[in-house]
């Protein structure tokens, strides 16, 4: 067979569906808990800004009209029983099948014109995140809202490195394969921690752009605890670097324990160049205690960093069981 009969059964063999470029099916996740003064608005302006999307508000246990507003709204409505965030955005990822999925929270502080901005974004650029940055209107933060927001955002990015500089916004744009790869495991308001922290550890390609920021609307008021949810936030993205970096963690761990350990063993030592005795202070038992614990937790560390790398394959080839999509190039 010759090669030009080759290259003319390749041209008209069809190229399977993935691999053909087609418009994108757009989902529009808003996770909602009382958020009847705002929701109406929200679904409007989202249907503006995104006419092609399915409009989903997944109703979290509301005691006001907020499922009733949104369904004369126009908008798909579900309900998740089990409270938290974290289990609504996991609902949703699950049960909603689309090509793109833009999450957005349901109280009107964040701009829908800039939704295909975003989504020309991840389209245009082939990423599988992209984060709407609030860089415009710090002044709508409460100050402790922002101040956490800088402290957190600058512990993940030092350790996972820096990619964004919004860690905790709550408008994203995701890929298919990202929704389906996720392993999301928390429950509440960690969520926007636990989606950056996983796209960083994974190396996905993520992009970020600048979007309004407003008040909220007039009778709607935020479910998060400055001091609360800022120190789960805090607390989960200490166990993350514990599951996704083992070796520094345990192996500051180790350091520190053995730095203790040879403080407290330094009196001892001079004691007994000093005497020629060896002195029985119970800081001895304590300074070979902590020796020992040190080398178990560098142990520990070696250990686990090997499993943890198995699990990351794991993840990365269940990611790579969804290929990625090729959608025609948007402008704007």
């Amino acid at each position: 067979m010759n090669a030009s009969v080759l290259s003319r059964d390749a041209a008209e063999t069809p190229r399977p569906q993935s691999m053909t470029a087609h418009a994108p099916r757009i989902a529009v996740l808003v996770p909602c808990y009382n958020e009847a003064p705002s929701i109406a608005k929200v679904v409007a302006d989202f249907r503006a800004a995104l006419p092609q999307a399915d409009i989903y508000v997944y109703d979290n246990n509301s005691s006001d009209d907020t499922v009733a507003i949104a369904t004369a709204a126009g908008a798909i409505v579900r309900t998740e029983r089990r409270q938290g965030k974290g289990n609504v955005v996991r609902r949703m990822f699950a049960d909603i099948d689309a090509d793109l999925y833009v999450m957005v929270d349901g109280d009107d502080t964040y701009e829908a014109a800039a939704a295909p901005r975003l989504v020309a974004e991840l389209i245009n650029n082939q990423l599988d995140m992209v984060t709407g940055a609030r860089k415009t209107a710090w002044e709508h933060y409460r100050r402790g809202h922002r101040f956490g927001n800088v402290l957190l955002t600058t512990l993940v990015t030092m350790v996972f490195g820096r990619q964004t500089e919004d860690l905790l916004s709550g408008y994203r744009v995701f890929s298919r394969r990202f929704v389906k790869s996720f392993p999301l495991l928390t429950t509440g308001f960690e969520i926007e921690t636990e989606l950056t922290v996983h796209a960083l550890d994974m190396r996905m390609p993520i992009g970020e752009l600048e979007t309004a920021y407003s008040d909220r609307a007039e009778g709607s008021f935020s479910k998060l605890s400055t001091f609360k949810d800022g120190f789960r936030i805090l607390a989960l993205i200490g166990v993350l670097i514990k599951e996704e970096r083992p070796l520094a963690f345990f192996g500051l761990v180790s350091a520190v324990m053995a730095l203790l350990a040879i403080a407290l063993a330094l009196p001892i030592i001079f004691t007994y160049y000093q005497t020629g005795l060896v002195p029985r202070f119970p800081t001895a038992i304590l300074a070979t205690g902590l020796m020992i614990l040190s080398v178990l937790s560098g142990a520990c560390g070696l250990i686990l960093d090997t499993v943890t790398h198995g699990r990351r394959e794991a993840k990365r080839l269940r990611y790579l069981e969804y290929p990625a999509p090729i959608f025609d190039p948007i402008s704007l």
